[in-house]
C-alpha cells in the first residue's frame, strides 16, 4: 500500500472521528470473524498488518503453521452505522498473508481473486448481483427461536409485516455503508424478507453479502429480533435462497449480448451456461454448504433440483432474464445465503471460463415446468438432478477437476474434513421426528 494512500486513510479515520477498527475475513465456512483494535494502530495495520493466531480458525491451519497477516483493504473501509457515535467504529475487510508475504491460500477471499484474474487474462471482467432472503424471528431469553415475527406474505405491509420498521432500519444502515438498495420487501413465507443491492464486480459484491449478513444480525438484534439466513429453519415453508446474476464483460461492455444470437445471446453466454450445467453438481457442494441446505433442494418450495435452463421457467437451475443489452445475464438459483460467497462466485466463474474455452453448448432449454414433468420425460431430454445430500455434494465436487483446482488444496481438504464432521455428527443424532414416529409404535 502505497504511502500517499495510507495517509489519505489515516486523515479519512481522523475525520470520522473513528475510535476503533475492526478488521474483518471469512473462515472457510464464510462466517465472519474480526480483530478489534484501537485507533491508534491504525497505521500499523494499514502499513505492516496485522499478526494473530489463525490455528482455531474454522478451515485455516495448523497449529505449527498458525500465524497469519491481516492486510486491510483502503477499499472496504466502512464506519458501522449502529455503534454509538462517541465511540464510533470503522471496519476493514482483510486479506490473509503467511510469512514472506505470500497470500494464504486458505482465504476464500483470496481464491475469488485468483479467479478473477484468471478471467482477466481472457479480457473478462465477472459481474454477479445476489439475491438474499432471510427469516425474522423472535427472541427468547436471550436465544434465537423459530417463532414468526409476522404473518405476512409475499410483498405484504405494514400491520401483517411487523419486521417492516427492522427492514427498514438494515436498508438504511447499509446504504450508509455504500450499498445501493434496488428493492426491499417481504417474502413469500412467513416473516422472511429479501433485500436487493445493485451488481458489481463479483469481488465487492461477496464483500457485500458478508456485509450485509453481520448487518443485518445485529441490527435485528437491537429491536429484539433474530435474522437467519439458514436455507430452511422450518419444514413446509419455502427455504431462503441467493439466486446469483452473473454476466461477463470486456472493456465494460456486456459480452452474454449479442441482438442477432438464438433468444439473443451470444456464443460466450451460452458456452458459459454450458460450463454452469456442465459443473452444475461439484458447485453444490460450494453454493449449499450444509446438511440442512439440502432440506430447501427439493421439489415444491421454488428451489430447482433440475440442472437445466431457460429463459422462462423459474423451475430451471439457471434462468435467463428477458433484460438484453448491458443487462444480459444468467441467474444461477441453487445458492442459498449461507454459502461462503468468495467460495461461490470464484466456483461460479471458473465453471463459466471452462465453458468458454472448451465451447461447451447447453443443452435446448427447458420452457415448460419441470416439475410437472414425468421421470420419463426429464430423462427424454437428458434433465439430471443436484445431489440430494451434502455427502453426495462433496463426491460430486471431488469428481471435479476444475473447481478443485480453482478452490485449492487446501480448501478442498478443508471442505472434505467438515463434511465428514457434519454427517457423522448428523448421522448420530436422533431428531425428534423419529422419536414422534417410532417411540410409541416400537
Amino acid at each position: 500500500m502505497s504511502g500517499d494512500v495510507v495517509s489519505g486513510m489515516l486523515e479519512r479515520i481522523d475525520a470520522d472521528l473513528i475510535k476503533f477498527i475492526r478488521l474483518q475475513f471469512t473462515d472457510i465456512l464464510g462466517i465472519p470473524k474480526n480483530v478489534a483494535i484501537p485507533v491508534e494502530q491504525a497505521e500499523k495495520a494499514l502499513t505492516e498488518g496485522i499478526w494473530f493466531d489463525g490455528s482455531s480458525i474454522e478451515g485455516f491451519t495448523r497449529i505449527e503453521e498458525s500465524d497469519m497477516l491481516l492486510r486491510p483493504d483502503p477499499a472496504t473501509y466502512s464506519i458501522l452505522p449502529w455503534r454509538p457515535q462517541d465511540g464510533r467504529v470503522a471496519r476493514f475487510i482483510c486479506d490473509l498473508q503467511t510469512y514472506g508475504g505470500k497470500p494464504f491460500e486458505g482465504d476464500p477471499r483470496y481464491v475469488l481473486k485468483k479467479t478473477l484474474a484468471e478471467a482477466a487474462k481472457m479480457g473478462f471482467s465477472f459481474n454477479t448481483g445476489p439475491e438474499l432472503e432471510f427469516f425474522l424471528f423472535q427472541m427468547q431469553n436471550g436465544k434465537p427461536t423459530t417463532e414468526f415475527v409476522d404473518r405476512g406474505a409475499y410483498f405484504d405491509l405494514a400491520p401483517n409485516d411487523a419486521a417492516e420498521d427492522v427492514r427498514r432500519d438494515i436498508v438504511i444502515a447499509l446504504s450508509e455503508m455504500g450499498f445501493e438498495i434496488e428493492a426491499s420487501h417481504h417474502e413469500v413465507a412467513e416473516s422472511q424478507h429479501e433485500i436487493d443491492f445493485k451488481y458489481s464486480d463479483a469481488l465487492d459484491t461477496a464483500d457485500k453479502v458478508i456485509t450485509f449478513k453481520f448487518a443485518a444480525k445485529a441490527i435485528a438484534l437491537r429491536s429484539g429480533m433474530h435474522a437467519t439466513f439458514m436455507a430452511k429453519p422450518i419444514g413446509g415453508i419455502n427455504g431462503s435462497g441467493m439466486h446469483t446474476h452473473g454476466s461477463l464483460a470486456k472493456d465494460g461492455k456486456n459480452v452474454f449480448f449479442d441482438p442477432n444470437g438464438d433468444k439473443q445471446l451470444s456464443d460466450t453466454a451460452r458456452y458459459y451456461i454450458g460450463g454452469l450445467l456442465h459443473h452444475a453438481r461439484a458447485i453444490t457442494r460450494v453454493a449449499n454448504p450444509t446438511i440442512n441446505s439440502y432440506k430447501r433442494l427439493v421439489p415444491g418450495y421454488e428451489a430447482p433440483v433440475y440442472v437445466s435452463w431457460s429463459t422462462s421457467n423459474r423451475s430451471a437451475l439457471i434462468r435467463v432474464p428477458a433484460a438484453r443489452g448491458n443487462s444480459t445475464r444468467a441467474e444461477l438459483r441453487s445458492p442459498d445465503p449461507m454459502c461462503n460467497p468468495y467460495l461461490t462466485f470464484a466456483s461460479m466463474l471458473a465453471a463459466g471460463l471452462d465453458g468458454i474455452k472448451n465451447k461447451i453448448e447447453p443443452p435446448e432449454s427447458t420452457d415448460v415446468n419441470i416439475y410437472h414433468m414425468t421421470a420419463a420425460e426429464r430423462k427424454s431430454q437428458g434433465i439430471t438432478m443436484l445431489p440430494g445430500s451434502l455427502p453426495e455434494a462433496h463426491e460430486a465436487l471431488l469428481a471435479d477437476q476444475i473447481i478443485c483446482n480453482t478452490l485449492g488444496d487446501h480448501v478442498v481438504s478443508g471442505l472434505s474434513a467438515i463434511t465428514t464432521a457434519e454427517h457423522d455428527s448428523f448421522r448420530m443424532s436422533v431428531h425428534p421426528w423419529e422419536i414422534e414416529r417410532y417411540l410409541n409404535t416400537f
